[in-house]
């Protein structure tokens, strides 16, 4: 138990920790592409922010490309700078300030609500009146392999990922367009499952067909997430929209993805309709979204929920967003009988609001808290609606600062606190680190840090220190981390600490063609785990 509990805790705080190139030159991929916005993903966006420029690199020379007007933790929506031509699945690299370049007009639809991968806002492009459709083609596909294997008795595994996304826009010159994300994973051991269920191991997060009458009306089908009511999950059916600036209508029928295995269930029913409202102004936007959707199973409900999202940046420098889900069907737990009774109070389940500050281009600010309680569907979980009932609600605090004091020097922390009312103890992280990049005469990025967590049940530290460095103009990046953890826990089980190696390389073979590798080595006083990752990326 041990074994498993160490490598498990590391995960969790090194994914809540960016650690991974703070402040110093970061690549990225474009991940999507819309009429307004271009989605570009990192490792970790912890040294990026509103208003940054993300730049092509041509041999020495730096081509301004995008410029960031939101992002979530992992992914940074943008906007074009001037007329460069980007294509999905193009590399580009966030640089440490040094000129502010021209800020371009601000765009007309902020980020949605953060999403896992793959929650993409892939609005078809509308065409301008009196212009004909121009078909375009973009998508990329890759084949990546993960290879765990340790020195103890716990089985070797080796896991294979497939994935195809495409965004094919009006298809022979039409008004017709078509997206895909799929992803398809095998491990060396359960071709049985697969067989018995192919969505055992294919997950559809994105197949859907897109006809746009006009600029005025739009209908979708097949399997999408609706970026304006992104929570809400993917919607497999029919999804319209009516446009009539600033304000749009819209309509879902369909299905939601069956709860196990994210395949089709034509059981789970789901209705509703939204109305947003957009607009700009002379310091950036505001967006209003409220939708209800009612959700059911086999003909029984099994969720009414309200949904509101609000985004603006009317004040200079400063960003809010807010989001909150009400469930308007309750039902209480009767302690004398165990039986269930409905209330029809309507109950606040999730709610998440997030203050950004940008101060020039020294300072950045962000504080957000978060409201989360476990979404209840009373038909589909009621095997254990007990446990779900009694659960309290999990509420966070989160604060990062950024601060940039000189050129190529970055210094940041992080600090969050979330608590649960049955938790014996709050979890509490602080995370601080120190970034010099492109050090002169050799031209190598470094970042030392340090993370201090505390959870219901451990405590510890973190200790580490990267160094990156790019060579032969960029086509070839590599990187070594080292991390020196030590945990303590509040139980009878002794502390151990551990030392954890990692090594990156990505090889731009062609402009459109990358392969990556990845390494992470876990070494404890006698048993050593380890992870390689290997991925080959194909753009079009």
């Amino acid at each position: 138990m041990k074994k498993l509990l160490l490598p498990v805790l590391l995960l969790l705080s090194c994914t809540a920790m960016p650690d991974q190139a703070t402040g110093q030159e970061l690549e990225g991929s474009v991940s999507y592409i819309t009429s307004q916005n271009v989605y570009v993903k990192f490792a970790t966006t912890a040294a990026i922010a509103a208003g940054d420029t993300l730049y092509f690199r041509q041999g020495d020379a730096w081509i301004p490309a995008l410029r960031v007007s939101n992002l979530s933790s992992m992914s940074c929506v943008c906007t074009p700078v001037g007329q460069v031509k980007i294509s999905l699945s193009d590399r580009v690299v966030h640089r440490p300030p040094v000129v502010e370049t021209p800020r371009p007009a601000i765009p007309q639809q902020p980020a949605p609500v953060p999403q896992p991968d793959p929650v993409r806002d892939t609005l078809p492009e509308t065409s301008s009146a009196g212009t004909k459709p121009v078909q375009d083609i973009s998508g990329f596909a890759s084949v990546a392999s993960f290879l765990n294997f340790s020195n103890t008795t716990a089985a070797n595994s080796l896991k294979m990922k497939y994935t195809l996304s495409f965004n094919i826009r009006n298809i022979g010159k039409s008004h017709l367009s078509a997206e895909s994300y799929l992803t398809f994973f095998h491990t060396d051991r359960n071709w049985n499952e697969i067989q018995a269920n192919v969505f055992n191991g294919l997950k559809i997060y994105n197949l859907s067909l897109n006809y746009q009458f006009n600029r005025h009306f739009n209908l979708l089908i097949g399997r999408k997430i609706n970026p304006r009511i992104s929570n809400v999950g993917a919607v497999d059916g029919l999804q319209f929209e009516m446009t009539f600036r600033p304000i749009s209508i819209g309509i879902i029928a369909g299905s939601r993805p069956n709860y196990p295995d994210y395949g089709v269930n034509f059981s789970l029913i789901q209705i509703g309709a939204y109305v947003a409202q957009e607009n700009t102004t002379r310091n950036g936007y505001i967006q209003t979204t409220l939708g209800y959707i009612q959700q059911t199973n086999a003909g029984k409900t099994d969720r009414q929920v309200i949904y509101l999202q609000h985004a603006n940046s009317v004040i200079r420098n400063l960003s809010f967003f807010g989001s909150v889900e009400v469930d308007l069907y309750n039902k209480v737990l009767n302690p004398e009988d165990s039986t269930l009774m409905r209330d029809n109070s309507p109950k606040i389940s999730n709610l998440y609001l997030s203050l950004s500050y940008r101060l020039k281009r020294k300072l950045n600010l962000s504080v957000s808290y978060s409201a989360l309680q476990n979404v209840i569907y009373y038909e589909t979980y009621k095997s254990f609606l007990d446990e779900l009932l009694n659960s309290a609600v999990l509420q966070g605090y989160q604060f990062q600062a950024a601060y940039h004091p000189i050129t190529r020097i970055v210094i940041g922390a992080s600090a969050g606190y979330r608590f649960q009312k049955e938790d014996p103890r709050p979890t509490k992280n602080i995370y601080s680190y120190f970034t010099y990049s492109q050090i002169p005469a050799i031209n190598i990025s470094s970042t030392v840090s340090f993370t201090w967590l505390e959870t219901a049940y451990t405590s510890g530290k973190i200790y580490g220190i990267g160094i990156s460095k790019d060579f032969f103009a960029g086509k070839l990046t590599a990187g070594l981390k080292y991390f020196y953890v030590d945990y303590k826990f509040f139980n009878d089980i002794p502390n151990l600490p551990q030392h954890v190696a990692e090594a990156n390389l990505t090889w731009r073979i062609i402009r459109r063609l990358a392969f990556s590798a990845y390494y992470e080595g876990t070494f404890e006083s006698n048993d050593q785990f380890n992870r390689i990752y290997l991925q080959l990326n194909l753009g079009f």
